[in-house]
């Protein structure tokens, strides 16, 4: 195993492992314990010292400290712009004289589009240009069924389906608004691909002979379980730049330079 692999390993077991406890959940946590400090300081500071601290500057603080926990918790590196940014973001959207209609809007947008991200621990994660043509070189030359779980707009599912009309492609997506555009564009380019909406965990993985995955690291040691269980042998689990903790992929493809790496598992 290569000492690249192994780092691969031990961070998205560390993240795995994380999955019992969402980062969502820990980073509201973070929030309240650092403006409760930030507040119990506020408070003696004004008791001994007759000192009146500003609400931006209780925010600021408050924000600083949110984000510096949350390096220390080794959390990725978006959630300490998250941390910093969301109360400042949401004081100044206050401030503002915004109608609540657009509020409304906005967060039935975001559940439409992310859904149940903070359950799944797999949010958008768009793959590149270059993926389907790798995939469609590695695949074998004769028909197959294909399921992308996790499709997303579709855009990989669709590209397959067009180059190997011999086949059956399909998509799974658990988010209402990419899996509706992603059906949308299958009726306009008039191609053999289906789209679910629906949790993949609901599913029979045996039905195919490739399964690919974009999905996190906290998903994918369930995904591997199911796997094992009910693809037959002889097939193959696909996952883009995500590996299964402690279990070596039979082939490692480089998509492109600086472009995450295409493993395979042969079940």
């Amino acid at each position: 195993m290569s000492i690249e692999l192994e780092k691969k390993f031990e961070a998205q077991n560390i993240l795995s492992d994380k999955a019992r406890f969402p980062p969502a959940a820990e980073a509201l946590f973070i929030q309240i314990f650092s403006f409760c400090i930030c507040g119990s300081g506020i408070f003696f500071t004004h008791l001994l010292f007759a000192k009146k601290i500003s609400l931006i500057s209780f925010l600021l603080v408050g924000a600083f400290v949110a984000a510096i926990i949350s390096y220390f918790r080794k959390m990725d590196w978006w959630w300490w712009a998250i941390q910093f940014f969301f109360p400042i973001s949401v004081f100044a959207l206050l401030s503002l004289d915004i109608s609540r209609h657009y509020y409304l809007a906005s967060f039935i947008f975001m559940a439409l589009l992310y859904w149940s991200t903070f359950r799944t621990q797999v949010p958008y994660y768009p793959s590149k240009a270059t993926l389907p043509a790798v995939i469609d070189d590695f695949l074998p030359r004769k028909p197959l069924r294909f399921v992308d779980l996790g499709s997303g707009f579709g855009g990989l599912t669709l590209s397959l389906s067009l180059k190997r009309a011999d086949s059956f492609f399909c998509g799974v997506e658990i988010a209402p608004l990419p899996w509706l555009i992603s059906y949308l564009r299958a009726q306009i380019h008039s191609a053999k691909v289906s789209f679910f909406l629906k949790n993949y965990h609901d599913m029979t993985l045996g039905e195919y002979d490739v399964v690919f995955a974009y999905l996190s690291p906290a998903a994918m040691p369930s995904l591997w379980e199911k796997a094992k269980s009910e693809m037959r042998p002889g097939t193959l689990l696909l996952s883009y730049e995500f590996v299964v903790p402690d279990i070596e992929p039979d082939l490692c493809i480089n998509t492109d330079s600086n472009d995450p790496i295409l493993y395979a598992w042969r079940i």
